[in-house]
């Protein structure tokens, strides 16, 4: 039962929220970047926040500012990241009103949060994930309330994005794994200008009716004495670790949509009228009015409120503005991994193809660390993944370490944001790099940002697994390459290893890395079965080897004698380009200098400058479509930097600019570059 003194507290919180509302809008010239409030919201967000524990997580959407009172941040914190200042405890001036994020012991965490509507469902689901690996392992990261209370996930969303897709694949998977999180659902009837009878066939909790195992409750949430306890019903529910709820909180919308979309631009005065009889903050007077609390007493917590609004509003107007030398701090946070380390070749050691190199190194950390787990289609213990890739690995370390998800790769990718927050160790998979664009946006608003806009606080540390790259006549769906649109992307780090040493060493790093990185696999190097990429198998590296990212490798030197007369080249490359390019080079002997980039960001532009001077011509060497590609990019970089060094323009050799790559092995092999083709831009070089 709700106490006097919470109603109180939720009286004077509800007069902040109010109050500061008002000072927004009547200083719109100062608070002049985009911000939504919570009026009308406040009942049902203090009532959560009310019943949350420091263990617990929360992933509130742009709305909730009062639950971010609810939860003890003061107005003045939440006021420096409506200026932006450079003091903005979240993130230092770099994102939206009440996008907050939270690492400290003393109240629930936040993870960074976006403004992409439900894209947070996935990453709050991935939290809740988490949470259950370390329970299932035992692991001393879990941290639990004060009564040895298991933790929980909070996820607030507006009604209108339980429309989206990420929310259905984040449902599906709390349903299935039995997750503790709560999805609060504040339904205002509005989705900007679109009204939830046009915009949705159903409501989010009949939706959720759909998801078997999901508990849903509808509730008032304009009363805050009601929510409350419908509130702590619902989280001792999740908090027993049942399953995943549902709460649709039916909420009025008294302020804008944000301070740039107007209420006065879309809402009429009968609507207006409508969502005003349910305001939270008049029931709340009356209900304590009828409780017997003296008027005086709440006028006179009402006028405190104000009265701390406008003095701490000041302060954040006054607060200094960010320093512009910081704008490009925290992109990656610094990685322990930046010499290679071990032995590459132990002495009488076996040659390994390069998909044992990787099951190999996985199984070493998997070993290693118990919070490394694997999960993606088909990895799990039928299989082992469509390229054997992760054969064995759950029969060695259980199911609840290596599992099968379903046909989501949004939610795969997506998830390693909330399980790397807790501290469990995420390794996954996406089948086939034609089927990365599912999960794009999970890469670019969740994954890419987190450190930056969280300061550090949360970067993502996971490996992203990919298959990628044509031979055999995989088809349109099986053989594309991705660099180029992954590398559009900022604040992750890509991996491309063309032999199974550097496979092993880049894991290995990957894995210590405390960003997200993606590594890419050629399907075609794997086992060697390509003509001419025998020397992808290499003797298996020790279980201490490490490759930093980073660090591009000579993989064939031309001759000094040739270097110095002019007669020589350079190919840089990577992947499957590295074995067209050394059969290409063995009709010119001495003549070619090849490198293997083996990282594509972070990229070894010293090596590269360093050999392309040497050198004076260039090929950059690309599988990937050559228009507008990665390596189209490169020569312009390496034109920039070694242009009077230069003999001759930078070359670029890539595949047709198609589509697609198509089935026939004879148009495949049309339209990928080969040693043929390589030769004949070389002759081109030397000799023209």
């Amino acid at each position: 039962m709700i106490s006097l003194d919470i109603l109180l507290k939720g009286w004077r919180l509800m007069c902040t929220a109010a109050e500061m509302a008002a000072t927004y809008e009547n200083n719109r010239s100062t608070c002049k970047y985009v911000h939504s409030t919570s009026r009308g919201h406040e009942a049902i967000q203090l009532a959560t926040a009310f019943h949350l524990l420091p263990c617990d997580w929360i992933s509130p959407y742009y709305r909730d500012e009062s639950i971010l009172l609810g939860l003890g941040f003061e107005p003045y914190k939440l006021m420096l990241q409506l200026l932006a200042k450079g003091e903005d405890p979240f993130t230092g001036g770099r994102e939206y009103y009440s996008h907050p994020n939270y690492s400290g012991e003393d109240r629930p965490r936040i993870l960074h949060q976006s403004s992409a509507t439900g894209m947070q469902a996935i990453p709050a689901t991935g939290i809740a994930q988490g949470l259950q690996y370390l329970e299932s392992i035992s692991s001393p990261q879990l941290r639990r309330g004060p009564q040895h209370e298991s933790p929980i996930v909070v996820c607030s969303l507006g009604d209108a994005s339980v429309t989206e897709g990420e929310v259905s694949e984040a449902f599906q998977f709390a349903v299935l794994k039995k997750l503790p999180i709560l999805y609060l659902v504040q339904d205002n009837g509005w989705g900007i200008s679109v009204r939830s009878d046009e915009a949705r066939a159903m409501d989010a909790y009949d939706y959720a009716g759909g998801f078997k195992g999901m508990e849903r409750i509808r509730i008032d949430g304009s009363d805050l004495l009601g929510a409350y306890e419908s509130m702590g019903e619902a989280i001792r529910q999740v908090r027993s670790w049942q399953g995943p709820w549902l709460v649709q909180a039916k909420v009025p919308l008294l302020g804008h949509h944000t301070s740039g979309v107007r209420r006065e631009f879309y809402r009429d005065a009968e609507d207006m009228a409508k969502h005003s009889s349910d305001d939270p903050l008049p029931k709340l007077k009356a209900r304590l009015l009828a409780l017997g609390v003296e008027e005086s007493l709440l006028v006179s917590i009402e006028q405190e409120a104000k009265e701390s609004v406008t003095r701490q509003f000041q302060q954040a107007v006054a607060a200094a503005e960010p320093d512009p030398a910081t704008v490009a701090d925290h992109v990656f946070v610094p990685t322990p991994v930046i010499e290679e380390a071990g032995v590459r070749t132990p002495e009488g050691g076996q040659k390994v193809i390069m998909v044992d190199a990787a099951l190999f190194a996985i199984r070493e950390i998997m070993a290693e660390h118990a919070e490394a787990l694997l999960y993606g289609q088909d990895v799990g213990r039928r299989l082992g993944g469509v390229f054997r890739e992760a054969a064995t690995l759950a029969e060695q370390f259980g199911d609840h370490r290596v599992f099968n998800t379903a046909i989501q790769e949004a939610y795969i990718v997506g998830s390693t944001v909330g399980m790397s927050a807790v501290g469990a160790l995420p390794i996954v998979e996406i089948q086939f790099a034609d089927y990365i664009y599912p999960a794009f946006n999970q890469l670019v608003t969740e994954i890419s940002k987190s450190a930056y806009l969280s300061q550090g606080k949360f970067p993502v540390r996971t490996i992203i697994r990919i298959p990628i790259g044509a031979y055999g006549g995989g088809g349109p769906y099986h053989s594309g390459s991705i660099e180029t649109t992954l590398l559009s992307i900022k604040g992750i780090k890509i991996a491309y290893p063309s032999n199974a040493a550097d496979m092993k060493g880049l894991m290995k790093a990957a894995f210590l890395d405390p960003n997200p990185v993606i590594m890419l696999e050629h399907k075609g190097l794997y086992w060697s079965k390509v003509p001419g990429t025998e020397e992808a198998k290499t003797i298996e590296p020790a279980a201490d080897y490490i490759l930093p990212l980073g660090k591009a490798a000579r993989v064939l030197a031309a001759e000094d004698s040739l270097i110095a007369t002019g007669e020589s080249a350079c190919i840089i490359t990577y992947g499957m380009g590295v074995y067209w390019a050394k059969a290409a080079a063995a009709r010119f002997p001495g003549q070619i200098e090849i490198i293997d980039l083996r990282t594509l960001f972070p990229l070894d532009e010293e090596k590269v400058f360093e050999t392309v001077g040497r050198h004076g011509k260039c090929l950059v060497l690309t599988e990937e479509q050559q228009n507008n590609s990665f390596a189209e990019a490169l020569a312009w970089r390496i034109t920039r930097n070694c242009f009077t060094r230069l003999d001759a323009p930078v070359e670029v050799a890539g595949a047709l600019d198609l589509p697609a790559v198509p089935m026939n092995t004879g148009l495949e092999n049309a339209m990928l570059p080969n040693p043929d083709k390589v030769s004949q831009i070389l002759d081109r070089l030397l000799y023209s």
